[in-house]
């Protein structure tokens, strides 16, 4: 049953395990060591470590019903992802949705899809 809500929000590091486990689906610890090893030079007691801490904290749930153990993330990556966008808006831009649209575009250029999508948006924020 997953967790309605974690504990505490995930550091960068447990951030990049929940992102292995979100793109492989449930996993081994070897199978996510495999992949964050190589990106953050962790060796794999520490990976288990962070795993095993990030269970404790209600951020991953685990299968023990075979010898490796299978983990995956307690909830959802868009509501993981909203919770600490919410989070990062209200602390860098105060809650300024704006603010924060305007900044992340200063000096990038769009894809013609990605101004459609936008604008899509905006139109319907906008109702």
């Amino acid at each position: 049953m997953a967790n309605p809500k974690p504990a505490t929000k995930p550091t960068e590091a447990e951030v990049g395990i929940l992102q292995v486990l979100w793109e492989l689906g449930p996993s081994s610890v070897k199978a996510v060591y495999a992949r964050v090893g190589l990106e953050r030079d962790l060796g794999y007691t520490a990976v288990l470590k962070l795993m095993q801490t990030m269970l404790d904290k209600g951020l991953l749930e685990r299968d023990e019903s075979e010898r490796a153990h299978r983990y995956w993330p307690a909830q959802a990556k868009s509501r993981t992802q909203k919770t600490l966008l919410g989070d990062f808006l209200d602390r860098v831009f105060a809650g300024s949705a704006g603010e924060l649209v305007q900044m992340a575009l200063q000096g990038r250029r769009l894809r013609p899809e990605e101004k459609a999508a936008l604008r899509e948006l905006l139109k319907e924020k906008g109702k």
